[in-house]
């Protein structure tokens, strides 16, 4: 894990201790076995889930202005990247985990019992469901998430998540100005404002990464999130009548 170490002073400025390069390790090892049976992620090789998973995962932190997030939400962790990531980076941090895979939500669940991770809540629920819960509706400082959908379904997704003065985190690939733009009409009516786009560069991986930065600065209206897949179907856009329904 020297060369995570390494990386992740040299791209990020962040100083991982022993225990947590010891626990990444160990991360590492349960994806690698759970793989060779569950289909958690296309990601099979070390190196690359180095790359591609930890440091794209502590690439977040370049998004956060002061002190870390103290309640965190990530929506389609998938094998748990960034949440669980973030989670041994800031021990502290409250952490909300949302996945509709049920083997993938059960793999993170073994992840932190494995490395005695404490302060985390598994929802095996839709994006569209959480939002619209009280004890989470616009409750995190940050919500985050990594090739779940398109920038204007996204924000629908997370935005009613955060609360004001929070930020929605989008890890978007080479297309995120594109889809930042498509997706500024979704934003506004949510109550986001799109603060900025951060590049990111990773070790060996050709394709340009980016941080879609989006600050919470007003209340979700309540209809939003639509009804499970309504935001898929009909992604809120400026030249379009949208339902509610």
């Amino acid at each position: 894990m020297d060369k995570l170490a390494r990386e992740s002073q040299q791209l990020f400025g962040l100083k991982l201790t022993p225990s947590q390069l010891e626990a990444l390790g160990r991360y590492r090892e349960l994806l690698l076995e759970w793989n060779q049976i569950h289909n958690l992620t296309a990601i099979r090789e070390a190196e690359e889930v180095r790359a591609k998973h930890f440091l794209d995962s502590l690439s977040c932190t370049q998004a956060q202005r002061g002190a870390p997030p103290s309640r965190l939400v990530d929506v389609g962790t998938g094998a748990g990247f960034p949440g669980l990531v973030l989670k041994i980076l800031y021990p502290q941090v409250q952490l909300t985990l949302v996945e509709s895979v049920g083997k993938k939500l059960e793999f993170c669940r073994h992840v932190a019992e494995d490395l005695g991770l404490e302060g985390i809540t598994y929802l095996h629920q839709r994006a569209e469901e959480v939002g619209q819960l009280p004890e989470h509706r616009e409750l995190y400082d940050w919500a985050v998430a990594r090739a779940v959908a398109n920038l204007p379904v996204l924000a629908e997704y997370l935005l009613p998540l955060v609360r004001r003065g929070g930020i929605m985190l989008a890890m978007k690939g080479e297309n995120a100005p594109a889809e930042a733009h498509a997706g500024d009409y979704a934003i506004h009516v949510l109550g986001g404002h799109l603060r900025r786009l951060i590049p990111i560069t990773l070790p060996g991986v050709v394709e340009q990464r980016y941080l879609v930065v989006v600050d919470k600065v007003a209340a979700t209206p309540a209809v939003y999130p639509r009804r499970v897949g309504i935001p898929t179907k009909r992604p809120l856009h400026a030249d379009q009548q949208t339902s509610t329904t």
